[in-house]
């Protein structure tokens, strides 16, 4: 059975601008049934690396907390830390990031906590029989929730091709565990006969992991944490993936992630997702690239995996700088490696949603 899926164009007309179809999108979609009265309801937001500027801006995020309050509920904003050092390493930096960005209670209409404490222990194990998990540790704050609202970012990735829900509860909701977990089938390896030393990847590399011997950049892949960003950063792309296993188990282990927070409260989501902003590579880092398409809009539904198909059909079907006959595939086309379906594929095979969706659209 299909899953709904709504969705109101990006821009708006008079009386019925962007922060109105958000409003409209929460009640087509049945939101307000899923929060009760005086719920603690988390707002998974991503608050945006320090020198980012595509995330989701707070003014969107303001418009969904206030339907989140009308129905009674007590929203905070939350996301967890970052496997690597940055400025959301910490809880104390990442609020700082988050307040630098305008994620407060002035700005947004709610708090923001950090998901998984001062330094990413706080979380809650939740066990699981999956292919590749048998236990998760989902952040403390999100799992502890009486509802759940993810707010999601559209973009490409550099691990899974294609970044939507399930990454952002797959990664964002998952303790510093599952995210190793996620990142250990990757390896970046160099091919010298394209890599002209430049020192993108030197200078951008978080983990320290990169370094230059005898003439030639060298990767350490005891120190490499798996993130991606020297490969989508290589201008030369002599920088790929070396899988040390199943190049899909990365993708199957953030659906997996995501069935494990969702568990104890299935009724109780909400998802927004925003297709505006549509760049090659997601929020985590310190720049943020040219987006590929023009901006969409916004969608709203009880069905990750619908959303998240809904999504890159979406983008897929947008017109794009230069585009000719036959660009179907943007997620492909930024990371041909990479086949971004099998995240959804393997979230409908463990009951997580649906691919199949109904979109309706909201608004003129």
């Amino acid at each position: 059975m299909a899953s709904k899926v709504y969705f109101a164009e990006a821009g708006g007309r008079p009386r019925q601008g962007p922060l109105d179809r958000l409003h409209m999108l929460f009640e087509a979609a049945g939101f307000p049934a899923r929060i009760t009265k005086r719920d603690l309801v988390a707002v998974k937001v991503h608050v945006g690396e320090r020198g980012s500027t595509s995330f989701v801006p707070p003014y969107y995020v303001s418009a969904i907390v206030e339907d989140v309050t009308r129905c009674g509920g007590r929203p905070f904003l939350t996301d967890s830390g970052c496997l690597y050092f940055s400025a959301r390493y910490n809880a104390r930096d990442h609020m700082v990031v988050a307040a630098e960005h305008g994620f407060t209670i002035e700005t947004a209409g709610a708090p923001f906590l950090v998901a998984d404490g001062l330094r990413g222990s706080d979380v809650r194990t939740v066990e699981v029989n999956f292919k590749n998990l048998t236990s998760v540790d989902v952040v403390s704050a999100i799992h502890d929730a009486n509802s759940l609202v993810v707010v999601t970012h559209v973009t490409g990735h550099a691990l899974t091709g294609f970044a939507g829900t399930l990454k952002n509860l797959g990664m964002g909701a998952a303790g510093r565990r599952m995210k190793l977990a996620v990142h250990d089938q990757v390896r970046p390896g160099v091919n010298h006969d394209l890599c002209t030393v430049c020192k993108n990847c030197l200078d951008n590399c978080p983990a320290e992991a990169v370094d230059i011997v005898d003439g030639q950049i060298v990767m350490d892949p005891d120190v490499c944490i798996g993130c991606g960003e020297c490969i989508s950063i290589c201008p030369e792309k002599a920088v790929g993936v070396l899988w040390k296993g199943d190049p899909l188990a990365a993708q199957e282990k953030l659906a997996e992630i995501s069935a494990a927070v969702l568990a104890n409260k299935r009724d109780r989501c909400c998802f927004f997702t925003f297709l505006i902003n549509i760049t090659p590579t997601c929020d985590c880092w310190n720049y943020s690239a040219a987006p590929l398409v023009g901006d969409i809009g916004y969608l709203a539904s009880s069905d990750p995996v619908a959303i998240d198909q809904a999504a890159a059909d979406l983008v897929n079907g947008a017109g794009g700088p230069g585009d000719g006959p036959g660009a179907t595939d943007r997620f492909r086309a930024s990371f041909h490696s990479i086949d971004w379906s099998r995240q959804l594929s393997y979230a409908e095979e463990i009951g997580l949603g649906t691919r199949s969706y109904e979109l309706e659209r909201i608004g003129d």
